[in-house]
This record gives structure tokens, C-alpha cells and sequence, in this order.
């Protein structure tokens, strides 16, 4: 189980790296078909980096806001109260803030840049279908999100997918409305409109692939907190039986969820945040069977 979450990470690190030398091409290209016209450069520049400010420090409300969280006290739900109280003990971190999604689709996320403002949300239809075992697993997971801080790495995977998307746009607003046709010129020309092109698409694929990763950790780390993966494997069974498409359907945070809470799925999981339902609960079992 060890090795399992020491392999997710390296890969995570490995793909943000991937992410960050990416990001770096798009700027250096878009500033060769510039050609020294910098203030459009700057500007997207600047305003990329009050927008990844805004997101670190906003994200967390946002999401709460935009899927209709509503904070709790022990008294709301004790049930729940005392799961994320005892598994916060466990794992030595500060009580995050609970939330209930009145949401029958079973389902469950963690936001905040750091343990210390963290929150957990569960839906009202993941407390009523999930018995104790099971709804410790998916808690487990969530509390695994904020003890590896992969909220904070979501956030800014996120944010920097949104900086390649505005500079692949400057890009072909540069190129469309360029008459520049010296040789050296035409060359970066047709490469930026390459990179334009596969830019956004690259961004989405490494932001979903850390994405996934991500979700395989928490498993992992969720598993080894209640040394009980099958209480989490059932979870996951359970909800593939019942599914988990929210009532309330918000893309942005959909990376967010324990589950795919979006209607429909593509071609072989390709644009997915999550990796398959099937493949989570093999590991788990697999992990179980060498715990």
C-alpha cells in the first residue's frame, strides 16, 4: 500500500513538471510571434497571474457556493460530524468545516488550500444510502484529499490550464490578424497556430491525468487510515449501482468529487477526472489482499 501511494505521487510530480515545461513553450513561442510587441504579452501575463492569485484564494467558496453546500454543526448531523471529528484525529489534522449538498446522487468533496481551511461536503443521498463502514471509507478518501493537499495541486492545475487557454487564444488572434511574411516569422506563425490548436487539448489531458492520479492516492491513503479498503470498495460498488450524476451539474468542479458527479461519459473514459469506477475498486481489493 506503501508503494502504491510513493508511485502516485511520482507521477503527479512528474506530470506537473510536464505541465510547467508545457506552459513554458506556449509563452516562449507566443513571444517569438510577437516580435517584440510585449505589452500584449505582459498584459496576459499579468492578468493570468491575478487570475491563478484568485483562484488559490477564492476557489475553495466558490465551490462550495456554486453547488449549494450548506455548513453544519454537530447537531445537524451527528452521524457525520463525529466520522469527519474521529478521522480528523486519526490523521492529525485540524477539524475541517462539514457541509451537506441536498443532492440524492451518493456522493462527497474536499476543498480548501491547506488542512487549516479545509472542507468536507457529503450529499444528502451518500448519507442515506452508505452504512457506517462505507461512508467512513468515502469520508476517509475526502480527508486523504486534504492530507496529501490535493486541493491545492487541483487548484493550480486548473488555474494553469485556464493561462494555456487564454495564450493559445492571443496566439491566434496574433497569427489571424498578422502580415508578417518574412521566412523566420512564418515559421513561428505556423507554429504557434500548431501549438494554438493541441494546446488546450494537452492542458485538459495532463490536468485530467493528475486529476485521476490523484483520485488512485486517495484511495490508497483512505484505505490505510481505517485499515478496512472493502469498507471503501463497497462504497464505490454501491454507487455504481445507483450512479452518481448530480443533480445539480457544474463542470468546473466536477474534478472535485469522490465520484464523476456529470450526466453521460466519453469515449472510453478519455475526458474523464475520474479514472474507472472498476478500476478504483480492483486496487482497493488488491491493496486489501496485501495489507
Amino acid at each position: 500500500m506503501y508503494s502504491e501511494i510513493a508511485a502516485n505521487k511520482r507521477r503527479t510530480i512528474l506530470m506537473m513538471v510536464v505541465f510547467l515545461i508545457f506552459v513554458g513553450v506556449i509563452v516562449w513561442l507566443l513571444d517569438k510571434i510577437l516580435n517584440g510587441s510585449v505589452g500584449v504579452f505582459y498584459g496576459a501575463m499579468i492578468g493570468s497571474i491575478f487570475y491563478i492569485i484568485f483562484t488559490y484564494y477564492a476557489g475553495s467558496r466558490m465551490a462550495l457556493a456554486v453547488n449549494q453546500a450548506k455548513e453544519i454543526q454537530k447537531s445537524d448531523n451527528p452521524r457525520l460530524w463525529r466520522m469527519v471529528e474521529n478521522l480528523a484525529i486519526t490523521d492529525g489534522l485540524p477539524m475541517p468545516r462539514v457541509y451537506i449538498m441536498d443532492d440524492p446522487a451518493p456522493n462527497a468533496f474536499a476543498t480548501g488550500r491547506d488542512p487549516k481551511q479545509a472542507s468536507i461536503c457529503a450529499t444528502s443521498g451518500i448519507l442515506n444510502i452508505m452504512n457506517d463502514e462505507e461512508l467512513e471509507g468515502v469520508l476517509a478518501h475526502e480527508m486523504s484529499h486534504i492530507k496529501n493537499y490535493d486541493i491545492r495541486v487541483m487548484m493550480v492545475a486548473f488555474a494553469l490550464t485556464a493561462v494555456i487557454s487564454i495564450l493559445a487564444d492571443i496566439i491566434i488572434r496574433v497569427v489571424w490578424f498578422s502580415d508578417d511574411r518574412e521566412e523566420g516569422n512564418q515559421v513561428f506563425l505556423i507554429l504557434g497556430i500548431v501549438a494554438a490548436v493541441l494546446a488546450p487539448i494537452v492542458a485538459t489531458m495532463i490536468q485530467l491525468a493528475v486529476s485521476r492520479q490523484r483520485e488512485y492516492l486517495a484511495d490508497a491513503t483512505g484505505a490505510l487510515t481505517t485499515r478496512y479498503p472493502e469498507g471503501l470498495a463497497s462504497a464505490l460498488e454501491k454507487i455504481e449501482t445507483t450512479g452518481s450524476a448530480a443533480k445539480l451539474q457544474n463542470t468546473a468542479t466536477a474534478h472535485l468529487f469522490f465520484v464523476n458527479p456529470l450526466k453521460g461519459h466519453s469515449i472510453n473514459n478519455l475526458f474523464s477526472t475520474h479514472p474507472p469506477i472498476e478500476e478504483r475498486i480492483a486496487r482497493l481489493r488488491s491493496m486489501g489482499t496485501h495489507a
